[in-house]
C-alpha cells in the first residue's frame, strides 16, 4: 500500500452469501477508528453483493448492501471481497467481471478468508503469492497451481491483498491505516479497538509453541502430527512415527489419550478424511483421485471411512455442500510445502 497521505481512501466492500461478518468489520472496524479519532473523513467504505439487499453471514447476521450493477461505475481506492464458505459459488462472470474493471482502473484488491478464491477464478492473482483459511489451503493449490499459496496470517503482494481471515483482518485493517497515515494514528486506533498488539504478514496462522489458551503441546506430541502431516498421501505405520519421534508405541498412545483423546492411528485418519473433505467439497476431482491423495487404497474403504467421520459419503456431500468443520486444537492437515515462505 502506498505511503500517501489521501484526503478519503474509499472502499467497497463486496460480500458474498455466508461471508464472515466478524473477520469484515475486523477489517473495517480500525479505519473506522481512525476517522473517529482524528475527527476526519480518511476512509469512507459501503458494502455491495452481486444481487444487492440484505446478505447473510455465516452466524446467521446480516447487512444490507447495494447491488453490483449499482456500483459497477464508482471510482474506489480499494475493493475488498470478503466470502467464506463455498466461494466457488459466488465467483460468477458479473463478480469477476467487476472486480477486474476496478482492478484495471488501479484499485488495490484485497480478499478476506476465502475471497481468495474469488480473485484468483477472476484471473487477478495469477502468478502472485496469496493466502487463505488454513481449512481451504489443498483446495486453492488444487484449483490454482499459478498462484503460490502459503500459510501467513496475510500477504501483501503489491496491490493483490490476501487474509486467511478470523482476527488477522483487524491486524491487516491497521497494517493499512498504517501504511496510508502512519504508525501514530495506526497505534492510536489499535489501542481503541484493545488490539495490544500488531501482527504482521510474517506471521504464521498457526504458530508454534503455545496454544492459545496458554497449554502446551508436548513437543513430541507435535512432531508425531507433524510426520503425520506430512505423510497424508502415503501414511507412516504407526510404529515407524515412533522411530521418528524417539518414544514407544506405549508413551505415544498415552500423549495422544491425554492431549487429543483419540488413538494415534485414528487421528491420522481423520487428518486424512479432514484433507479429502476440503477436497470434496471444494474441487471438482474424482473421488477416486481424492481417495488415493488422502491415502486410501481402496475407493470403498475412503468412502465408508467418510460416511463414519461426517455422516454422510463423499459422493452426497459434494452435492449437498458440507457443515463447518470441527474445531481443532492443532493445525490442520496441510502439505509439507506449505510450512515454508
Amino acid at each position: 500500500m502506498a505511503d500517501t497521505m489521501l484526503q478519503e481512501t474509499r472502499v467497497l466492500v463486496v460480500v458474498a452469501p455466508s461471508f464472515n461478518i466478524a473477520t469484515t468489520m475486523g477489517f473495517i472496524d480500525p479505519l473506522r477508528a481512525a476517522n473517529y479519532l482524528d475527527g476526519a473523513g480518511h476512509f469512507k467504505w459501503e458494502f455491495a453483493s452481486e444481487a444487492g439487499g440484505s446478505c447473510r453471514s455465516s452466524n446467521g447476521a446480516s447487512i444490507w448492501t447495494r447491488a453490483l450493477s449499482e456500483v459497477a461505475a464508482s471510482e474506489v481506492d480499494i475493493v475488498v471481497v470478503s466470502a467464506s464458505w463455498a466461494p466457488e459459488k459466488h465467483a460468477t462472470d458479473r463478480t469477476e467481471k467487476a472486480l477486474r474493471n476496478w482492478a484495471r482502473r488501479g484499485a488495490s484488491m484485497i480478499a478476506l478468508d476465502t475471497g481468495a478464491f474469488i480473485l484468483a477464478q477472476a484471473g487477478l492473482l495469477r502468478g502472485r503469492k496469496a493466502t487463505v483459511h488454513y481449512e481451504h489451503i489443498d483446495a486453492f493449490q488444487e484449483l490454482f497451481p499459478d498462484v503460490e499459496v502459503v500459510e501467513n496470517l496475510f500477504v501483501l503482494d503489491g496491490n493483490r491483498i490476501t487474509c486467511c481471515g478470523g482476527g488477522a483482518s483487524v491486524d491487516l485493517g491497521l497494517q493499512v491505516l498504517q501504511g496510508l497515515h502512519g504508525s501514530a494514528l495506526a497505534n492510536a486506533a489499535a489501542r481503541y479497538v484493545f488490539h495490544d498488539t500488531l501482527r504482521g504478514p510474517a506471521n504464521r496462522q498457526q504458530p508454534d509453541g503455545a496454544e492459545p489458551l496458554g497449554a502446551t503441546v508436548p513437543a513430541k506430541l507435535r512432531l508425531a502430527i507433524q510426520a503425520m502431516e506430512a505423510n497424508l498421501e502415503d501414511p507412516l505405520p504407526v510404529p515407524e512415527i515412533c522411530k521418528v519421534v524417539g518414544i514407544s508405541h506405549r508413551q505415544l498412545d498415552r500423549l495422544f489419550a491425554v492431549h487429543v483423546g483419540k488413538t494415534p492411528a485414528l487421528y491420522y485418519r481423520d487428518i486424512r478424511l479432514d484433507r479429502a473433505r476440503g477436497l470434496v467439497t471444494q474441487t471438482r476431482l474424482p473421488l477416486a483421485e481424492i481417495a488415493i491423495a488422502s491415502g486410501f487404497a481402496s475407493q470403498v474403504h475412503f468412502s465408508r471411512s467418510y460416511k463414519d467421520r461426517f455422516g454422510l459419503p463423499p459422493s452426497v456431500d459434494r452435492v449437498e455442500g458440507r457443515v463447518p468443520f470441527e474445531f481443532r486444537a492443532w493445525p490442520m492437515h496441510r502439505n509439507p510445502k506449505d510450512r515454508d515462505g
